[in-house]
């Protein structure tokens, strides 16, 4: 593998331990709170003054779609070489992506037709819909890869320009939707502001290679423009959902995830070479390892771990919800509810696991059969034509 091709280290950790700040922001933060029709999460940061704020650093999405810009720019620049199409490349990311988000899909509802088929529990629809919402990232994520063919010809026409267009799309979808109220069109953005942090990927090298002082512009620019945009009052301080805000600024992406997204890029950016020198020790490299091999299972599987966490913890406290009331203890109990779930989602990991390398060894047979029977053949044919 050439040194232009050569994977980034640094760019494979921010995309698992990004997913993996998502997982430990769920299994910590997540507040069920059960009504006549089932359990509804929140949050604390609606319970807990200034709170927000912490979301504009663990609110880590725009970093996943940043460095997944660079990592598909790469993976693609390597599939051409190999003779591959774009449109091979796009169907073989879809497929990495989204066939496990729909296993996962069919197996959840599977369990609910079957627990509907011998008991009548009304909460349990949405329920399921609760534990797969998390899926909404690898669906959005499908919807920005399906247009990377269309985003690269931009890129590789217009450069920089690009993301400046979309900034200023997202900004005017935002007019239409505040201004003028026409809300629905709010869900334009779902493309727009992922796809410009998508983009702002494919600048990774010269972004990284560029000065200091740049990598400072982009932090504080974005700092100052997110604060303009929460001051304005028009948008809530927070970067994730929060009962009681008029809108939530991810659920459609409004134009402060893209203050985010600068704000987050210019951070990450400064932080590099200090992470980057850590990667080199080999503790820390045999993290990334396995952080990096099971960040992705783990972020589809950790709702699920955490449901079961949360029935054995309703059976166990006499078939009552464990407590949501936000409170010292509950603050003193989140370590704890950190590791539990986690006792729970690794024997999922571990099932998932050997599934998935019993069918890749029964794929593995299949395709050395095949290629078995194929030589069978073609030796016969051979054999014919020899005696002809």
């Amino acid at each position: 593998m050439t040194a232009e091709h050569k994977r980034d280290r640094f760019v494979d950790f921010v995309r698992s331990f990004s997913l993996v700040v998502v997982v430990i922001w769920h299994w910590a933060f997540t507040v069920l709170v059960w009504k006549d029709d089932g359990p509804h999460a929140t949050n604390p940061i609606g319970f807990t003054d200034g709170m927000w704020i912490i979301t504009w650093v663990l609110q880590v999405m725009p970093l996943f779609f940043f460095v997944g810009g660079w990592a598909n720019l790469q993976a693609w620049e390597r599939a051409k070489a190999n003779g591959q199409r774009a449109a091979q490349f796009v169907s073989a990311r879809l497929r990495d992506i989204l066939l496990p988000a729909f296993l996962l899909i069919a197996v959840w509802w599977g369990i609910l037709v079957g627990i509907g088929l011998l008991v009548e529990l009304s909460w349990l629809r949405g329920t399921v819909v609760l534990i797969l919402s998390p899926l909404w990232f690898a669906f959005t994520y499908a919807i920005v890869i399906s247009a990377f063919p269309f985003f690269l010809r931009l890129h590789r026409k217009f450069s920089f320009l690009v993301p400046v267009w979309l900034a200023g799309a997202a900004a005017l979808v935002d007019i239409a939707r505040f201004a003028h109220d026409i809300p629905h069109v709010g869900w334009f953005n779902m493309l727009i502001v992922w796809g410009l942090a998508h983009q702002l990927g494919f600048f990774y090298r010269d972004l990284r290679d560029a000065p200091r002082r740049v990598h400072q512009a982009l932090t504080y620019g974005g700092a100052f423009f997110l604060v303009a945009l929460v001051w304005s009052k028009i948008y809530p301080g927070s970067m994730v959902g929060v009962p009681g805000d008029k809108f939530s600024n991810m659920a459609p992406p409004s134009l402060a995830i893209v203050a985010l997204v600068v704000l987050q890029v210019g951070l990450l950016l400064q932080i590099r070479v200090w992470v980057e020198t850590r990667l080199e020790r080999p503790r820390w490299s045999r993290f990334l390892n396995t952080v990096k091999l099971y960040a992705m299972p783990l972020y589809l599987l950790h709702t699920s771990g955490l449901a079961i966490f949360l029935i054995g913890g309703y059976l166990l406290n006499g078939r009552a919800p464990l407590s949501a009331e936000i409170s010292v203890s509950w603050w003193l109990w989140r370590p704890a509810a950190i590791v539990l779930p986690l006792t729970t989602t690794i024997p999922l990991l571990w099932v998932v696991g050997r599934i998935v390398k019993g069918s890749q060894r029964a794929a593995k047979v299949a395709s050395e059969a095949i290629a078995e029977v194929a030589d069978t053949i073609g030796d016969a044919a051979r054999s014919a034509a020899d005696r002809l």
